[in-house]
């Protein structure tokens, strides 16, 4: 295999404590300090600043004014505290004034997964959990300790209160405010409201087409009526066990909700707006 060389600018800070993997670029006026490993291929395009303990994984693009491990915005957090810091994944993409916060805790970062698609504005909080092939659309904000499941779309400016949890494969719409968990495959569309389920990420995630349909008759038939929440987990297993994984999903979700689930709408809405609002 061709090795390709590292570039760091000239006038790019990189501290002696980083390590920089094969074909690594640190563009114009970088500052780079800290334990920060930086795998092959990374490139900083310009005025990145970047504090460790960190990681970015091989590929990764991060555009000019991003901030990568800053400390924690929370007042019991200071300068000296120690910190875990943060690990972004592969194959990324991070765009301007970005910011991925560093953990409030010194064993576990704040981690952001493979494929990452962070767009102007966005933020990670301390100590959240993004997982692989998730959007954050320009402006949208993950408060701390915020989880968020693999292939979520999280659109703009919405913002997710700090230790919700939002399930795989979820739809958040723009300007949402999510203080409340979300049940995976499903589409928030007002605040703390579920309104369908994601129809169009679920096909491009190559499910099955029974599985989606099991998954668009429980929402209607299950959560959208309200019903007490042990009776809907027992609901979901029923329907799922031996047929449905995703229906399990659900219910292993809901089971274990911290603050509490996102009711769905109670009025009926046609099949296709589900689909529309995701195209």
């Amino acid at each position: 295999m061709t090795m390709t060389s590292t570039s760091v600018h000239p006038t790019a800070i990189v501290s002696d404590e980083a390590q920089l993997g094969d074909g690594v670029e640190i563009g114009a006026y970088c500052i780079v300090r800290g334990p920060v490993t930086l795998g092959d291929g990374v490139r900083l395009i310009s005025h990145v600043c970047i504090d460790g303990p960190g990681q970015i994984g091989a590929g990764t693009i991060v555009h000019p004014f991003v901030r990568l491990g800053g400390s924690a915005q929370d007042r019991k957090i200071g300068p000296e505290d120690v910190t875990a810091g943060f690990v972004v994944g592969e194959a990324g993409i991070i765009r301007e004034y970005a910011t991925v916060h560093a953990a409030t805790n010194d064993h576990t970062p704040t981690s952001v997964g493979d494929r990452i698609f962070m767009m102007c504005a966005s933020h990670v909080g301390h100590d959240a959990r993004v997982g692989n092939d998730v959007n954050l659309i320009n402006g949208c904000l993950l408060a701390g300790h915020v989880v968020v499941e693999d292939n979520v779309n999280i659109s703009g400016n919405a913002a997710v209160h700090q230790h919700c949890h939002i399930g795989r494969l979820g739809m958040v719409s723009g300007g949402v405010v999510l203080t409340m968990d979300m049940l995976p495959f499903c589409t928030a569309i007002l605040r703390n409201r579920i309104a369908g389920v994601n129809l169009v990420g679920m096909r491009r995630a190559g499910m099955d087409r029974l599985e989606i349909q099991a998954v668009r008759d429980a929402y209607r038939d299950l959560v959208r009526t309200g019903m007490a929440r042990q009776d809907l987990i027992a609901e979901l297993r029923a329907r799922g066990e031996g047929r449905f994984p995703a229906l399990l999903e659900m219910a292993s979700f809901a089971e274990n909700a911290k603050r509490g689930l996102a009711p769905g709408l109670r009025t009926a809405r046609r099949d296709s707006f589900e689909g529309d609002m995701l195209a």
